[in-house]
């Protein structure tokens, strides 16, 4: 009896032993688990690396932060760590070199240059009509001949136009030949008075001194070198005075009418220097001038039309033609300017990626003014000397979001931490994966990972971009595909079979 008492009490000895012991270690478990998963806080660092971590997240997901590590709620993948950047607050975008060199980023520096005002239109060539002239009869008279058969015939100083037969000059200069011949100088000269002032010209009255013959005809000519651009009557017609039988329009100069758009109508003045490209002749280049706006706006196009003047001696322009044309003013305007390319506009606002001396970028909102020959005016916001980020913002973009510090480029105005957004679109990225599920909406991918994204391998949904998107893809099939970051998530362009055609 005692013996089976000891027994019994042995073992419970050792069973409460045990249970201590059990409860010692998980209870010491249990306080590791808890001090590992508290939130950092102020002194939180990462037993790894040391350095100080501000919260959790899932790159997929950077708006939503965790206070910490574990596994997402919205992948099959482990949270990712942020860490504090120059003291704990997150100033912007910290890329290293290496990263710098594989994403092709480049900066510029914001500098001042003397520019002068421009602009880039469109016009179209005519006549100057300011230097036209007009073949005209001055007596009653018949078309007997023309030598200028149609319109837009080319014809040179002096060249005839018509041969114009004029009846009633036949008699005072049968007249004065008479009185000539009797010798009665008085009268002679009287009736040559007369003939002048019915407008026989000086040069007919001497041919017909030469000849004793009175002249009927005579031969309007061209007063200038130019193009007929009107030609008012045919042969056999009659004529009166202040008929114009021809004009000539002169071609030592054309003009040019520029569209301009009506909101750029106050660039626009007289007297700016014009320089003309023809796109018959892209390599030949007229210059010339602003002759005039002429006011008013047209209400179907919304521009307002500047005539300009070109110089075309050589005659090689012709009425009609298109031509680009780009206007300067006289005088130069210092300006503070950045590459075009850096600058990212989203509709609402213009935004710069500064770098300091660490190449720690942050963005910047600025006012932009005009653009030409690839750099952009920056009316504020930049000081000159400020190195920007010429090329790779939209990488350095993303890099951002998937760091969680994307609340700095889609609220700069307030240019502190707010909810991130996704970016709109992002580049066209690649990778390669195994069909896990196929969804009307979705394919669940188990994707290798992707450098461009610094992600590892994980299984995530990607969206179709139409329920019958990608039809011939099953489950198990190994592919090659395609997405974009945007507004709705990550987005599928396009998936093939490894080896096979596009499906």
């Amino acid at each position: 009896m005692n013996s089976n008492f000891n027994l019994k009490a042995i073992a419970l000895v050792i069973a409460g032993v045990a249970l201590a012991s059990g409860g010692y270690w998980v209870g010491s478990r249990g306080n590791s688990d808890a001090g590992r998963m508290a939130p950092p806080g102020d002194t939180g660092l990462d037993s790894k690396t040391g350095k100080k971590v501000l919260y959790w997240h899932d790159p997929m997901v950077p708006a939503t932060k965790f206070d910490k590590p574990g596994k997402s709620p919205f992948m099959d993948m482990q949270l990712v760590p942020v860490y504090a950047d120059g003291g704990g607050e997150e100033v912007g975008v910290k890329i290293s070199s290496t990263l710098q060199q594989n994403l092709g980023i480049r900066f510029a520096n914001v500098r001042r240059v003397d520019s002068r005002d421009s602009l880039e239109l469109v016009g179209t060539t005519q006549f100057d009509e300011s230097i036209a002239e007009v073949v005209q009869s001055r007596v009653t008279g018949y078309i007997d001949h023309l030598y200028a058969r149609s319109p837009m015939q080319r014809v040179k100083r002096g060249e005839p136009i018509a041969l114009l037969f004029v009846p009633d000059w036949i008699a005072p200069q049968e007249e004065y030949l008479a009185l000539r011949q009797s010798g009665n100088e008085t009268l002679a000269g009287a009736a040559r008075q007369r003939m002048r002032t019915m407008s026989i010209p000086d040069a007919l009255v001497a041919q017909a001194e030469r000849t004793g013959k009175a002249q009927s005809h005579f031969t309007l000519v061209s007063p200038v070198s130019g193009i007929v651009s009107e030609l008012g009557v045919r042969e056999g017609a009659m004529v009166s005075p202040g008929i114009t039988v021809a004009k000539i329009a002169g071609t030592n100069k054309v003009w040019l009418l520029a569209e301009v758009p009506e909101a750029l109508a106050n660039r626009a003045r007289a007297g700016m220097s014009v320089t003309a490209i023809s796109s018959s002749d892209p390599l030949r280049k007229y210059t010339g001038k602003v002759r005039e706006i002429i006011p008013g706006v047209s209400t179907a196009t919304r521009t307002v039309q500047a005539r300009l003047e070109l110089d075309n001696k050589d005659g090689s322009l012709l009425p009609g033609q298109l031509m680009r044309i780009q206007l300067e003013a006289a005088t130069s305007v210092s300006r503070l300017v950045v590459p075009s390319e850096a600058v990212i506009t989203s509709g609402k606002r213009s935004v710069v990626l500064v770098a300091d001396a660490s190449n720690n970028m942050r963005p910047v909102i600025v006012t932009l003014g005009r653009e030409s020959s690839g750099d952009t005016e920056v009316t504020s916001g930049l000081i000159e000397g400020q190195k920007v980020v010429a090329s790779g913002q939209f990488l350095i973009d993303s890099e951002a979001n998937l760091k969680g510090i994307l609340p700095k480029f889609s609220n700069v105005d307030e240019m502190k931490p707010a909810q991130a957004a996704p970016m709109e679109s992002g580049p066209v990225l690649h990778g390669v994966a195994r069909i896990e599920k196929v969804s009307n909406d979705a394919l669940t991918l188990s994707h290798q990972p992707i450098p461009e994204l610094q992600w590892g391998a994980m299984t995530m949904d990607f969206k179709k971009p139409r329920p019958d998107s990608f039809a011939g893809v099953k489950q198990g099939d190994n592919v090659e595909f395609s997405f974009r970051d945007g507004k709705d998530g990550y987005t599928l362009e396009n998936v093939k079979m490894t080896g096979g055609g596009k499906k």
